[in-house]
C-alpha cells in the first residue's frame, strides 16, 4: 500500500510505503532513482502492531520517481498500488509514482 500526504504548506509530499509482513523474512528496502538504487538508504521497519513493513520518505511535489522493493537482499518486488509500472533496462518493470 502507498499513502501520499502533502505537507500543510505544500513543500513536500510524504509517501508511506507498506508491505505485508510475509513479504520478507529479515529486511526490506525501498530503492529507486531517488536514492541511486542504494538498498542501504531507505530500509523499512517491521511494525509489530500491524505486522507490516513500513517506510516513509519525503519528496518534492511534482516529482516522478521509479522504485522497487528489495526483500532479504535478493528478491525484487513491485507495488501494485503505484501509479503505473514502466519497463526498465533489465527487461523487467519498475513501479512509478507521480507526486
Amino acid at each position: 500500500m502507498i499513502t501520499k500526504r502533502l505537507s500543510p504548506k505544500g513543500r513536500s509530499m510524504r509517501v508511506t510505503f507498506e508491505l505485508p509482513g510475509e513479504a520478507a523474512a529479515e529486511q526490506v528496502a525501498v530503492v529507486g532513482d531517488f536514492n541511486d538504487w542504494d538498498h542501504t538508504r531507505h530500509t523499512m521497519k517491521l511494525d509489530p502492531k500491524s505486522g507490516t513493513w513500513k517506510a516513509a520518505i519525503s519528496f518534492k511535489p511534482g516529482s516522478v520517481v521509479q522504485f522497487r522493493y528489495l526483500a532479504d537482499g535478493h528478491s525484487w518486488r513491485n507495488d501494485e498500488d503505484a501509479d503505473e509500472q514502466v519497463r526498465n533496462e533489465h527487461g523487467t518493470e519498475n513501479s512509478l509514482l507521480r507526486l
